[in-house]
């Protein structure tokens, strides 16, 4: 079993920034590939970013490349999604979930476990 806990979100204007902060506890967390996910209200959940293991292979939704930035500290079981230059279309809740391979993934059918998400708010 992991347990997931999202935090860092908020209220912030256009071109803003936040570090979203995913903290993780249980078995083997550090060989389990991660990944953020949002929704937005009448919208389904998408993939925003996401990471192997070790943080050799990431993959970035194309909305916000060269925006956020997806990391892991294996040691402190973290995981964190730098975001800067948000746009109001950022808004929506955030979600860290985590799967039970160490490859990447970007489907959200595959992650087996999720955090109860964070909402983060931008206002233009």
């Amino acid at each position: 079993q992991v347990q997931l806990s999202e935090s860092g979100g908020g209220l912030v204007q256009a071109g803003g920034s936040l570090r979203l902060t995913c903290a993780a506890s249980g078995r083997s967390f550090s060989s389990r590939s991660v990944g953020w996910f949002r929704q937005a209200p009448g919208k389904e959940r998408e993939v925003v970013a996401a990471s192997s293991w070790n943080g050799d292979n990431l993959y970035y939704a194309a909305f916000v490349k060269g925006r956020f930035t997806i990391s892991r500290d294996n040691i402190a079981n973290k995981v964190y999604l730098q975001m800067i230059s948000l746009k109001p279309e950022d808004t929506a809740v955030y979600f860290c979930a985590a799967r039970g391979t160490p490859r990447i993934g970007i489907v959200d059918s595959e992650y087996e476990y999720w955090g109860q998400g964070t909402q983060v708010t931008v206002s233009s």
